[in-house]
Protein backbone atom coordinates (compact mmCIF):
# COMPACT_ATOMS: atom_id res chain seq x y z
CA UNK A 1 0.00 0.00 0.00
CA UNK A 2 1.54 3.30 -0.44
CA UNK A 3 0.10 7.32 0.08
CA UNK A 4 -1.09 7.72 -3.18
CA UNK A 5 -3.09 4.42 -2.59
CA UNK A 6 -4.36 6.06 0.72
CA UNK A 7 -6.49 8.03 -1.80
CA UNK A 8 -7.49 4.94 -3.53
CA UNK A 9 -8.38 3.61 0.36
CA UNK A 10 -10.51 5.67 0.41
CA UNK A 11 -11.85 5.70 -3.09
CA UNK A 12 -12.62 1.60 -3.88
CA UNK A 13 -13.57 -1.55 -2.29
CA UNK A 14 -17.03 -2.35 0.04
CA UNK A 15 -17.90 -3.65 3.09
CA UNK A 16 -20.43 -3.18 5.63
CA UNK A 17 -20.56 -0.21 8.59
CA UNK A 18 -20.36 -1.27 12.58
CA UNK A 19 -20.30 0.91 15.11
CA UNK A 20 -18.67 0.54 18.38
CA UNK A 21 -17.82 2.76 21.21
CA UNK A 22 -14.22 2.91 23.09
CA UNK A 23 -13.02 3.55 26.74
CA UNK A 24 -15.19 6.15 28.16
CA UNK A 25 -13.66 9.15 29.80
CA UNK A 26 -15.60 12.07 31.91
CA UNK A 27 -17.06 14.88 30.74
CA UNK A 28 -17.54 16.73 27.33
CA UNK A 29 -18.54 15.26 24.35
CA UNK A 30 -17.64 12.34 22.90
CA UNK A 31 -14.16 12.06 20.31
CA UNK A 32 -15.58 10.49 17.53
CA UNK A 33 -13.42 8.89 14.96
CA UNK A 34 -13.82 7.47 11.81
CA UNK A 35 -11.64 4.33 11.12
CA UNK A 36 -11.21 0.99 9.02
CA UNK A 37 -11.49 -2.23 11.50
CA UNK A 38 -8.96 -4.20 10.33
CA UNK A 39 -6.20 -2.47 9.07
CA UNK A 40 -3.45 -3.12 11.51
CA UNK A 41 -0.55 -0.78 11.91
CA UNK A 42 -3.07 1.80 11.93
CA UNK A 43 -5.96 1.28 13.20
CA UNK A 44 -8.04 -1.88 14.36
CA UNK A 45 -11.45 -2.50 16.64
CA UNK A 46 -8.92 -4.19 19.52
CA UNK A 47 -7.12 -0.70 19.71
CA UNK A 48 -3.84 -1.71 18.98
CA UNK A 49 -3.03 0.24 15.81
CA UNK A 50 -0.78 3.62 16.24
CA UNK A 51 -3.87 5.57 15.07
CA UNK A 52 -6.07 3.80 17.90
CA UNK A 53 -3.37 5.24 20.63
CA UNK A 54 -3.24 8.73 19.15
CA UNK A 55 -6.45 9.20 19.53
CA UNK A 56 -7.04 7.67 23.17
CA UNK A 57 -4.02 10.42 23.86
CA UNK A 58 -6.26 12.91 21.80
CA UNK A 59 -10.01 12.09 23.75
CA UNK A 60 -8.13 11.70 27.00
CA UNK A 61 -6.62 15.70 26.75
CA UNK A 62 -10.07 16.81 25.47
CA UNK A 63 -11.70 14.75 28.83
CA UNK A 64 -13.96 13.12 25.97
CA UNK A 65 -15.01 9.63 25.59
CA UNK A 66 -13.63 8.04 22.63
CA UNK A 67 -15.88 6.50 20.02
CA UNK A 68 -15.59 4.85 16.84
CA UNK A 69 -17.36 4.69 13.55
CA UNK A 70 -15.66 1.31 11.66
CA UNK A 71 -15.77 0.78 7.95
CA UNK A 72 -13.05 -0.53 5.82
CA UNK A 73 -11.23 1.44 3.89
CA UNK A 74 -13.04 1.03 0.80
CA UNK A 75 -15.55 2.53 -1.86
CA UNK A 76 -17.50 4.73 0.19
CA UNK A 77 -15.46 5.37 3.54
CA UNK A 78 -15.56 9.08 3.71
CA UNK A 79 -19.43 9.05 2.64
CA UNK A 80 -19.99 6.17 4.87
CA UNK A 81 -18.20 7.63 8.12
CA UNK A 82 -17.22 11.23 8.19
CA UNK A 83 -19.83 12.86 5.66
CA UNK A 84 -22.54 10.21 7.26
CA UNK A 85 -25.47 11.74 9.51
CA UNK A 86 -27.02 9.13 12.31
CA UNK A 87 -30.55 7.67 11.03
CA UNK A 88 -33.07 10.50 11.58
CA UNK A 89 -30.48 13.28 13.25
CA UNK A 90 -28.42 15.86 12.09
CA UNK A 91 -25.85 14.68 13.94
CA UNK A 92 -22.95 13.08 12.43
CA UNK A 93 -21.30 9.44 12.79
CA UNK A 94 -17.67 10.83 13.23
CA UNK A 95 -15.73 13.64 13.17
CA UNK A 96 -11.95 12.78 12.71
CA UNK A 97 -10.44 10.35 10.10
CA UNK A 98 -6.77 9.87 12.04
CA UNK A 99 -4.76 9.41 8.68
CA UNK A 100 -5.65 10.87 5.43
CA UNK A 101 -2.75 12.26 2.88
CA UNK A 102 -1.68 16.04 3.44
CA UNK A 103 -4.40 17.83 1.31
CA UNK A 104 -7.07 14.83 0.77
CA UNK A 105 -9.74 16.46 -1.97
CA UNK A 106 -12.49 14.81 0.09
CA UNK A 107 -12.12 16.20 3.88
CA UNK A 108 -10.20 19.48 5.06
CA UNK A 109 -6.52 18.46 6.20
CA UNK A 110 -4.68 19.48 9.23
CA UNK A 111 -0.99 19.85 9.05
CA UNK A 112 1.05 16.93 8.36
CA UNK A 113 1.95 15.53 11.59
CA UNK A 114 4.54 12.78 9.99
CA UNK A 115 6.32 12.47 6.95
CA UNK A 116 7.26 8.36 6.06
CA UNK A 117 8.84 6.81 3.15
CA UNK A 118 8.29 3.86 0.80
CA UNK A 119 10.94 1.13 2.65
CA UNK A 120 12.62 -1.92 0.96
CA UNK A 121 12.18 -4.77 3.67
CA UNK A 122 13.97 -8.02 3.02
CA UNK A 123 14.36 -11.66 4.89
CA UNK A 124 17.42 -11.87 6.81
CA UNK A 125 19.70 -15.00 6.69
CA UNK A 126 19.06 -15.68 3.19
CA UNK A 127 21.83 -14.29 1.63
CA UNK A 128 20.57 -10.47 1.37
CA UNK A 129 22.36 -9.63 4.70
CA UNK A 130 24.84 -7.48 2.67
CA UNK A 131 22.29 -5.22 0.89
CA UNK A 132 22.57 -2.04 2.87
CA UNK A 133 20.90 0.36 0.68
CA UNK A 134 18.47 0.11 -2.65
CA UNK A 135 21.78 0.59 -4.77
CA UNK A 136 23.11 -2.59 -3.68
CA UNK A 137 20.63 -4.96 -5.40
CA UNK A 138 21.86 -3.98 -8.79
CA UNK A 139 25.36 -5.59 -7.34
CA UNK A 140 23.74 -8.40 -6.70
CA UNK A 141 24.77 -11.76 -9.41
CA UNK A 142 22.61 -12.23 -12.00
CA UNK A 143 21.69 -15.74 -10.93
CA UNK A 144 21.25 -14.80 -7.42
CA UNK A 145 18.93 -11.73 -9.04
CA UNK A 146 17.20 -14.13 -11.11
CA UNK A 147 16.36 -15.94 -7.71
CA UNK A 148 14.84 -13.63 -5.86
CA UNK A 149 10.81 -12.98 -4.89
CA UNK A 150 9.96 -9.67 -5.07
CA UNK A 151 6.09 -8.83 -4.24
CA UNK A 152 5.07 -6.03 -6.25
CA UNK A 153 1.73 -3.84 -6.47
CA UNK A 154 0.45 -2.21 -9.36
CA UNK A 155 0.73 1.37 -9.67
CA UNK A 156 3.36 1.80 -6.97
CA UNK A 157 6.38 3.98 -6.80
CA UNK A 158 8.44 0.26 -5.75
CA UNK A 159 7.05 -1.27 -9.09
CA UNK A 160 8.63 1.43 -11.09
CA UNK A 161 11.66 0.93 -9.21
CA UNK A 162 12.19 -2.50 -10.20
CA UNK A 163 11.38 -1.93 -13.70
CA UNK A 164 13.92 0.98 -13.33
CA UNK A 165 16.65 -1.11 -12.39
CA UNK A 166 15.75 -4.39 -13.91
CA UNK A 167 14.11 -6.39 -11.77
CA UNK A 168 10.39 -6.54 -12.64
CA UNK A 169 10.96 -10.09 -14.11
CA UNK A 170 11.48 -11.07 -10.47
CA UNK A 171 7.76 -9.87 -9.16
CA UNK A 172 5.59 -11.68 -7.30
CA UNK A 173 1.72 -9.66 -8.14
CA UNK A 174 0.02 -8.98 -5.13
CA UNK A 175 -3.21 -6.80 -5.21
CA UNK A 176 -3.42 -3.56 -3.16
CA UNK A 177 -6.53 -4.20 -2.16
CA UNK A 178 -8.97 -6.93 -2.18
CA UNK A 179 -12.75 -7.62 -1.71
CA UNK A 180 -11.48 -9.60 1.44
CA UNK A 181 -11.64 -7.23 4.58
CA UNK A 182 -10.72 -9.73 7.09
CA UNK A 183 -7.01 -9.27 5.76
CA UNK A 184 -5.38 -6.38 4.66
CA UNK A 185 -1.94 -5.89 2.68
CA UNK A 186 0.46 -5.79 6.04
CA UNK A 187 -1.35 -9.15 7.44
CA UNK A 188 -0.85 -10.76 4.04
CA UNK A 189 2.48 -10.01 3.57
CA UNK A 190 3.44 -10.85 6.79
CA UNK A 191 1.83 -14.26 6.76
CA UNK A 192 3.81 -14.44 3.47
CA UNK A 193 7.42 -13.65 4.32
CA UNK A 194 6.41 -16.01 7.55
CA UNK A 195 5.99 -18.99 4.78
CA UNK A 196 8.99 -18.51 2.85
CA UNK A 197 6.71 -17.08 -0.23
CA UNK A 198 8.53 -13.52 -0.98
CA UNK A 199 12.31 -12.53 -0.33
CA UNK A 200 11.48 -8.93 -0.14
CA UNK A 201 8.94 -5.86 -0.91
CA UNK A 202 8.85 -2.45 -1.05
CA UNK A 203 6.15 -0.82 0.45
CA UNK A 204 5.00 1.99 2.45
CA UNK A 205 6.66 2.90 5.77
CA UNK A 206 4.08 2.32 8.41
CA UNK A 207 3.30 -0.85 6.41
CA UNK A 208 7.30 -1.52 6.63
CA UNK A 209 7.61 -1.37 10.54
CA UNK A 210 4.78 -3.36 10.99
CA UNK A 211 6.49 -6.66 9.45
CA UNK A 212 10.05 -5.68 10.55
CA UNK A 213 8.58 -5.85 13.74
CA UNK A 214 7.02 -9.20 13.14
CA UNK A 215 9.41 -10.92 11.46
CA UNK A 216 13.32 -11.42 11.11
CA UNK A 217 13.15 -8.62 8.12
CA UNK A 218 15.77 -5.68 7.73
CA UNK A 219 14.04 -2.13 6.60
CA UNK A 220 16.20 0.25 4.26
CA UNK A 221 13.70 3.90 3.92
CA UNK A 222 13.81 4.62 0.17
CA UNK A 223 14.57 8.04 -1.05
CA UNK A 224 12.70 10.26 -3.86
CA UNK A 225 14.19 10.59 -7.07
CA UNK A 226 13.51 12.35 -9.95
CA UNK A 227 10.16 11.27 -11.43
CA UNK A 228 9.75 9.35 -8.69
CA UNK A 229 8.63 9.70 -5.60
CA UNK A 230 8.75 7.63 -2.16
CA UNK A 231 7.99 10.06 0.87
CA UNK A 232 4.74 11.32 1.84
CA UNK A 233 3.04 13.85 4.37
CA UNK A 234 0.04 12.17 6.36
CA UNK A 235 -2.88 14.86 7.97
CA UNK A 236 -5.74 14.28 9.89
CA UNK A 237 -9.15 15.37 8.61
CA UNK A 238 -12.36 16.98 8.74
CA UNK A 239 -15.50 17.38 7.62
CA UNK A 240 -14.66 21.02 5.31
CA UNK A 241 -17.18 23.66 7.41
CA UNK A 242 -15.37 22.10 10.33
CA UNK A 243 -13.09 24.59 11.41
CA UNK A 244 -13.22 24.62 14.87
CA UNK A 245 -12.70 20.76 14.76
CA UNK A 246 -9.43 21.32 12.60
CA UNK A 247 -8.10 24.68 14.40
CA UNK A 248 -8.57 21.96 18.22
CA UNK A 249 -6.47 19.35 16.31
CA UNK A 250 -3.91 21.56 15.78
CA UNK A 251 -3.81 22.42 18.84
CA UNK A 252 -3.59 18.95 20.06
CA UNK A 253 -0.76 17.90 17.47
CA UNK A 254 1.33 20.99 18.59
CA UNK A 255 0.46 19.85 22.38
CA UNK A 256 1.19 16.37 21.85
CA UNK A 257 3.84 16.24 19.16
CA UNK A 258 6.40 14.74 21.14
CA UNK A 259 3.93 11.20 22.53
CA UNK A 260 2.62 11.11 18.71
CA UNK A 261 6.45 10.72 17.66
CA UNK A 262 7.42 8.49 20.59
CA UNK A 263 3.88 6.76 19.49
CA UNK A 264 5.32 6.30 15.66
CA UNK A 265 8.33 4.75 16.92
CA UNK A 266 7.45 2.21 19.14
CA UNK A 267 5.75 1.37 15.50
CA UNK A 268 8.91 1.60 14.08
CA UNK A 269 7.37 3.66 11.64
CA UNK A 270 10.24 5.37 9.35
CA UNK A 271 10.04 9.36 9.48
CA UNK A 272 12.25 11.32 6.94
CA UNK A 273 12.33 15.03 6.83
CA UNK A 274 10.63 17.32 4.22
CA UNK A 275 13.62 16.54 2.35
CA UNK A 276 13.04 12.88 2.29
CA UNK A 277 15.59 12.48 5.08
CA UNK A 278 15.48 9.74 8.15
CA UNK A 279 14.77 11.30 11.38
CA UNK A 280 16.37 10.03 14.14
Amino acid sequence: MRPSTHRRLLACGLASLLTISGPVHAGGPAFKVCADPNNPPFSDDKGQGFENKIAEAFAKALGQKLEYTWFPQRLGFIRNTLKAKIEDSEEYKCDVVMGVPEGYELTATTPAYYRSTYALVYAKGKGLDGIKTPADLDRLPADQKAKLRIAMFDGAPGTTWLLNHGLIGQGIPYQTMTGDVSTNTAQTLDQDFKAGKIDMVIVWGPIAGYLASRNPLALIPMKSEPGLKFDFPISMGVRFPDKERKAQLEGLLKSKAGEIQATLKEYKVPLVDAQGNPLP
